[in-house]
């Protein structure tokens, strides 16, 4: 990552205030400069020092590395569902801030940088295709075509691409993906349901796979629009975690045992740990139920009364805030060898554990302790 010239700095500096809503008179009183001078700053036409870039950073409540230095390039996706195509500064921002601590990570610890990533994926233009390249990665998660997709975010670190789940409110997009010189980093607002959150995963993980055969920039206009591409991603993602086989043969047990519709569809949701909107999309594409039927399973909400009349499987999936497990081993080898500080570790562990979380670091001898202090 480079450092940013003056003019891109301020550039940064104006892009944060006015996410923030903030106004240039009402910032530069904060941080005690002249407005001018704040006008001149974000022009690129006055140089900023670095106490008064900290002073900004921390009453913008930014990150003060996201001022200086250049993000890895690759920002591969955005899965926005609620505002398809819209902004979401807040998903972005994490986005930038978990691929610079990851990155970091991997410089400082081999183990999370051994695994390179995959060949990508052949682009699927049909939906054969794209049934073809769910059945590949399933086989790249060591998921069994029969079985559902149990431990997701787990199974995909197989593959490089570490997923975080952290609560991102209502309003940002449901996730993204970044593609690293090493690996990918997923992140997925955990805000949503556990149906959503894993289809969000299973979703970013068709970017990050296919990411070579589409281009690393998913911005550049090419001869397929961007919602058609988007389009198979997400038909990536039900194949996924819904195959075939085992989608048909759990269905036609349910229905054979001529079970209400409504009791199949939220027995089979739990088994594959889907939402019903997910569902009803899946069962439509394999012929499995009609255009009615999958309506109804679309409207389907499951209740509390149905997970103990049915037994059903509960789960926490990806619940927020949740930290890719290889990532966290990683940080706390840092901590032990005491590369960095207890504090520092902290960070990278974006504030999700406190002090007392953190493991004892083993009694350096006492050789070591005063070559330490000379």
């Amino acid at each position: 990552m480079g450092i940013r010239s003056s003019e891109a700095i301020g550039r940064r500096i104006k892009q944060a205030r006015e996410d923030a809503g903030r106004t240039q008179e009402s910032l530069a009183q904060s941080v005690h400069l002249d407005r001018s001078a704040l006008a001149k700053i974000e022009t690129g036409t006055r140089k900023i020092s670095a106490l008064e870039l900290a002073r900004i950073a921390e009453n913008l409540a930014v990150r003060l590395e996201w001022f200086v230095a250049d993000a890895p390039p690759a920002l591969v996706s955005r899965r926005n569902t609620r505002e398809p195509g819209a902004p979401s500064p807040t998903m972005d921002a994490l986005a930038e801030r978990v691929a610079r601590e990851v990155e970091f990570v991997q410089v400082h610890d081999e183990t999370l940088r051994y695994q390179q990533t995959p060949e990508a994926l052949r682009r699927p233009t049909t939906r054969a295709e794209v049934e073809t390249a769910a059945g590949l990665a399933r086989e790249l998660l060591g998921v069994d075509p029969a079985e559902p997709v149990t431990h997701l975010s787990r199974r995909v670190a197989r593959t490089g691409l570490l997923a975080f789940s952290i609560d991102l409110g209502a309003d940002a997009a449901d996730g993204c993906a970044v593609l690293l010189a090493h690996g990918g980093v997923a992140i997925v607002n955990g805000h949503l349901r556990v149906g959503r959150r894993r289809l969000t995963l299973a979703h970013e993980l068709g970017h990050y796979l296919f990411a070579d055969a589409f281009a690393l920039d998913w911005q550049v206009t090419g001869s397929e629009p961007a919602s058609s591409r988007e389009g198979k991603i997400d038909h990536f993602a039900r194949c996924l975690l819904l195959s075939e086989d085992a989608l048909t043969r759990a269905w036609a047990d349910h229905r054979r045992d001529e079970r209400p519709l409504r009791a199949s569809a939220v027995l089979t949701a739990s088994r594959f740990r889907v939402d019903m909107s997910t569902l009803a999309r899946r069962l439509s594409e394999l012929d499995l139920v009609s255009n009615g039927e999958a309506g109804d399973v679309r409207r389907l909400q499951t209740t509390r009364a149905d997970i103990v009349d049915l037994d059903l499987v509960v789960s926490d999936e990806l619940e927020a805030p949740e930290l890719a497990r290889p990532y966290v081993e990683a940080v706390l080898r840092l901590y032990r060898q005491e590369i960095v500080s207890e504090a520092r570790a902290l960070d990278l562990l974006f504030d999700t554990w406190n002090e007392v979380d953190l493991p004892e670091r083993p009694s350096l001898p006492q050789e070591a302790i005063w070559s330490f202090v000379s």
